[in-house]
């Protein structure tokens, strides 16, 4: 704090209260996060408030959480005008005292519903016994939630009750309003959720045999992309002279160069990269994690990045924001928005914009340059070479030195 403020007054005026010794933490925290020196001289007064109203009222730094963060900034406001970062600073600092353990729960018990400990339980079973990602888990347990909530109300439950026509209904009014994709994932998550009913005796019959199925052929769809001119069009219109450029330039190439997902560039670590041998590792689904060498091109430009863009942080993260706080990205979303935005200032016309279509892209350039499909699908990491099949509707030449005639000696 003494790098904020000088006076030895104030310094002690602002230790005061159940806080004060917490805030020269909370200061080097929002620091490393790239906050500028006025906006955490702003934090620490609104926390040094909020230390002496915690005094006031009684309150010891183990009651600091949510439910009274919220009563202060409801008193504050009265006397106030309220301001956009007071509610994100009273976060950020209760998520700073629970990582140093001082306090153990800062959000307030919400009144549970009767079968949020079956859904718990369901999460365990996911994750432990089926060894699902937490992505599996994010898309699976709201749809039984749903279901839940919308057959039974009240305080009781009675699974006993679940029928059949609860399981068509709810499907049939969800998937009219969904798309194919999110209507999959509907139904995979409700089979699931009812198997895990059946195998622990919740229920006596196996209603996952009820769940409608949406019609999804294999290989239906053909993988969208674009010719190696437009790829090379979207990076060259990067402005690499800025800090935002040149990250977004290293993120667009380990998506052209390198068919990496998205949340595997948004969660790559520095550490994943050993610069002495030239080497990346890339963790990707269910916690597989695979060693691949580094292009040169890839390499200076993250490189490039690393020492002349990015924001000096304590993040571990290769790609983090600009703006503060300086963290690594939230979810996969944000790289395909860079993505999005890198697309449209190519002013390149494409059916999907997101980092998929850089993944479908250098698939469909190797099976031009002549990769086999399990040079593909080793490169793209499948699991199964059914996934890969797909890409071999792209090369429509070699389709047509097989296509048989059409019936009748059409021309």
């Amino acid at each position: 704090m003494n790098e904020y403020f000088n006076n030895p007054r104030t310094l002690l005026q602002m230790r005061q209260g159940p806080l004060g010794s917490f805030l020269d933490s909370y200061s080097v925290l929002v620091r490393d996060q790239g906050f500028l020196p006025e906006s955490v001289r702003s934090q620490i007064r609104l926390l040094s408030d909020f230390s002496r109203w915690l005094h006031r009222n009684g309150y010891g730094v183990g009651d600091v959480g949510s439910e009274t963060a919220d009563r202060y900034l409801e008193c504050r406001h009265r006397r106030r005008r309220p301001r956009s970062g007071d509610s994100a600073a009273l976060d950020r600092l209760i998520d700073m005292l629970r990582k140093m353990a001082v306090i153990t729960d800062p959000k307030p018990i919400a009144a549970r519903a009767p079968y949020e400990d079956v859904l718990n339980d369901f999460r365990i079973h996911l994750s432990q016994e089926r060894a699902l990602s937490a992505a599996a888990l994010k898309n699976y347990v709201p749809f039984a939630r749903l279901l839940l909530t919308e057959r039974f109300t009240g305080n009781q439950i009675d699974f006993s009750q679940l029928r059949a026509t609860d399981i068509t209904g709810f499907v049939l009014r969800h998937a009219q309003c969904s798309s194919r994709k999110s209507a999959l994932l509907m139904t995979t998550g409700l089979r699931s959720f009812l198997r895990f009913l059946y195998q622990n005796g919740t229920i006596v019959t196996d209603l996952a045999a009820c769940v409608p199925t949406v019609p999804s052929w294999s290989l239906s769809d053909i993988p969208k992309h674009i010719s190696p001119s437009q790829v090379q069009n979207i990076l060259d219109h990067c402005e690499r002279k800025t800090a935002v450029g040149r990250r977004d330039y290293a993120i667009l190439l380990l998506l052209a160069r390198l068919g990496l997902r998205a949340g595997e560039v948004a969660f790559l670590k520095l550490e994943d990269i050993n610069w002495e041998v030239g080497h990346i590792t890339i963790r990707g689904k269910g916690g597989r994690s695979a060693l691949f060498p580094m292009p040169v091109e890839v390499g200076e430009a993250i490189a490039d990045y690393l020492q002349n863009g990015r924001p000096r942080c304590s993040c571990r993260s290769v790609f983090v924001r600009t703006a503060a706080p300086r963290i690594g990205f939230a979810t996969h979303t944000a790289i395909s928005s860079i993505v999005r935005r890198a697309i449209a200032r190519a002013q390149i016309r494409s059916p999907q914009t997101g980092a998929h279509l850089l993944r479908h892209s250098l698939a469909k350039q190797m099976l031009q340059q002549g990769a086999s499909l399990s040079e593909i699908g080793e490169i793209l990491r499948h699991c199964n070479p059914h996934t890969t099949a797909i890409y071999a509707k792209v090369d429509l030449d070699a389709l047509r030195t097989i296509a048989l005639p059409w019936p009748g000696g059409a021309r």
